[in-house]
């Protein structure tokens, strides 16, 4: 099971133990194969382990060992944030990354390698919690359809057509989207897709999704093998986030959307939508596929946002009448 450092970014970076090393790239094997966790969530595991050994390494003055980690104290832990905080960084990022910490000391205790409480009694940041910017149905509609007229090329304009009436009618993340195989192309009334940790849900499908993937895929001029990609670029290789991205920078371009305009904001929409249309917060957590009802539970204040702003624009007294 042993995988080499350069899993999460630490090669040539810092001056390791090889028994630290070593655990680190089990560590990493076990985050991908066990956990499967996609590389990009794993590239920020990384990042965010990197950080704190890079400041331990400092902090110490010397190589870090396995040792070393276990007799960290909480103070260190703490004087560890406060340089994250001096740095300016985001107490969102420095939540996520004392949460990483915290997962490779509980794989590290539960082999056996190291044994420190000093984490315990660490506070996580406090995160203001954030509410997911969502289109409004015209706007994610709107976007859509200028997908189709912005297309260099006729079955490129169903690709993309396909893909984000696919995110805003099934509610999926973009790297779900993408890392479908030909094989799992959408079809029938549900289709199972496997999510964030290998947590797999089933979705129901439109009409509508069903029939633009279907267009696509007879416009599509490459050969798809069943083990290859279902969206694929102009070369005929996967579809990657970063030219989706791009695609819908030029839509929000073409009709003056705000930054927020994201393809992660079709899946917001899809959420907030389905929420205001009368859907309960427990369906929409199965088809969003999160692990936690609180995290389904911000929708409700994206509605709520959108009802008080219906009544200033409707309500007489709102208007000074």
């Amino acid at each position: 099971m042993a995988g080499p450092a350069p899993i999460l970014g630490l090669a040539g970076r810092l001056a390791l133990d090889p028994a630290l090393e070593a655990a680190i790239g089990d560590w990493g094997a076990w985050l991908a194969h066990e956990r499967r966790l996609s590389h990009h969530t794993l590239a920020a595991y990384g990042r965010d382990l990197c950080d704190f050994l890079e400041f331990a390494t400092r902090h110490v003055g010397g190589p870090l060992t396995l040792e070393t980690l276990a007799i960290l104290r909480t103070a260190d832990f703490r004087a560890w944030l406060g340089v994250r905080a001096a740095r300016g960084l985001a107490r969102s990022s420095t939540a996520r990354a004392l949460s990483t910490l915290r997962g490779f000391y509980r794989w590290l205790e539960k082999r056996d390698l190291v044994h420190n409480p000093g984490l315990a009694s660490l506070r996580t940041p406090k995160v203001p919690q954030s509410v997911p910017k969502a289109l409004s149905q015209s706007e994610a509609l709107g976007a859509i359809d200028a997908a189709s007229d912005a297309a260099k090329t006729p079955w490129v304009a169903r690709r993309d057509v396909a893909l984000l009436t696919l995110l805003y009618g099934a509610g999926l993340r973009i790297g779900e989207a993408l890392g479908l195989d030909r094989r799992d192309a959408p079809t029938g009334t549900a289709f199972r897709i496997t999510g964030k940790g290998g947590k797999e849900r089933l979705v129901p499908l439109l009409p509508i999704v069903v029939d633009a993937i279907a267009d696509y895929l007879d416009a599509c001029p490459h050969a798809l093998a069943a083990d290859g990609p279902l969206f694929v670029g102009v070369r005929g290789k996967r579809l990657q986030a970063g030219q989706v991205q791009a695609m819908v920078r030029d839509l929000r371009r073409r009709l003056g959307l705000p930054e927020t305009a994201t393809p992660h904001a079709l899946r917001h929409s899809f959420a907030t939508h389905l929420l205001a249309g009368g859907g309960d917060l427990r369906s929409i957590q199965e088809l969003l596929g999160h692990a936690s009802l609180s995290t389904t539970q911000r929708y409700t204040a994206v509605d709520t946002a959108h009802l008080a702003e219906v009544y200033r624009a409707a309500h007489p007294r709102a208007r000074g009448g």
